[in-house]
């Protein structure tokens, strides 16, 4: 997260007033009471098991909550997350393997709409790309329940997917025109990489009718963040962070942006927010199909 913050343009500190401190939800895996998301987890619902407790048996959505808003306490903030000021309001709707139902996805929507006034939730961070679904009345059910979100106010934010690089490959949950689909590409880092993400990050429709889905791109190589495995011992804390790669990552840091946004201008309304984060990126000369509007750039945002 270090070399991610500076590749955005993100500060180590921002002066924010306990009043615009914006609560951002994450639909995932869950998340573990890991010491760089303390006292920000705000609420917490299992749409899979049924539990009560907060657990996460994956460390993906640990690991994308941390990226968004972990404060770094572990590594002297090192590893701090885009917005460590921000709360958390996570629904796990993802199994240990990270799969997932379409009906627990939409009941956890619905759960982050009805309590987006009470806990002041702006930003719905959606870090899981899925391919073709079988069963298009699912398919619709899940784009027209985030499109409700949006219609609600809700900023959301969606992995374009790992399934690239063909062209169309976006994910059937990214394709709505309303929500801000998130593509990965490191810009000058890993460039010899094989495997960097960029190379299957999902792609829109390219050539003479190309559209610019994904609508942005971030970093989403080898990101360091909490990791669920996380224990105290005599010795200190163990296992504290870990890398993952994919867009799922790269989503993450676009909803800590918004996040780091509406903290400054807590009046935005979700449609100026998406147009500022997007006319604000960094053209990195790729394919609309591709990049999008560019890299998503926190210091531009900001000027």
């Amino acid at each position: 997260m270090f070399r991610v913050r500076n590749q955005i343009g993100c500060e180590t500190t921002y002066n924010i007033k306990p009043e615009s401190v914006p609560t951002i939800a994450v639909l995932d895996t869950g998340v573990m009471l890991h010491p760089d998301l303390s006292n920000r987890i705000v609420g917490f619902k299992d749409f899979v098991n049924g539990k009560n407790s907060v657990y996460d048996d994956s460390g993906h959505g640990t690991h994308v909550c941390g990226i968004i808003a972990g404060d770094g306490r572990l590594s002297a903030g090192k590893y701090k997350g885009v917005a460590p000021f921000a709360k958390l309001f996570v629904g796990k709707v993802l199994n240990h393997e990270g799969n997932g139902m379409a009906d627990a996805m939409a009941e956890g929507i619905g759960w982050v709409i009805e309590n987006a006034l009470k806990y002041k939730i702006r930003v719905l961070n959606i870090s899981v790309g899925i391919g073709e679904l079988q069963d298009k009345t699912k398919e619709r059910m899940l784009i027209r329940y985030m499109e409700k979100a949006w219609e609600e106010g809700l900023l959301v934010v969606c992995a374009a997917g790992n399934k690239g690089p063909e062209p169309g490959s976006i994910s059937a949950l990214g394709r709505s025109s309303r929500i801000i689909t998130v593509g990965c590409h490191d810009g000058e880092y890993f460039k010899d990489m094989p495997g960097r993400c960029e190379t299957y990050s999902a792609r829109g429709v390219c050539g003479r009718f190309a559209e610019r889905k994904p609508d942005i791109v971030a970093p989403g190589t080898a990101i360091v963040s909490c990791d669920a495995n996380c224990k105290k011992s005599i010795r200190g804390f163990h296992n504290a962070y870990t890398k993952k790669s994919g867009t799922s990552m790269a989503t993450a840091i676009v909803s800590g942006v918004a996040g780091v946004l509406y903290a400054h201008h807590e009046n935005y309304k979700n449609d100026h927010a998406k147009k500022k984060i997007l006319y604000s990126a960094q053209d990195l000369g790729e394919p609309w199909c591709k990049q999008g509007y560019g890299m998503v750039s926190l210091q531009n945002l900001l000027k």
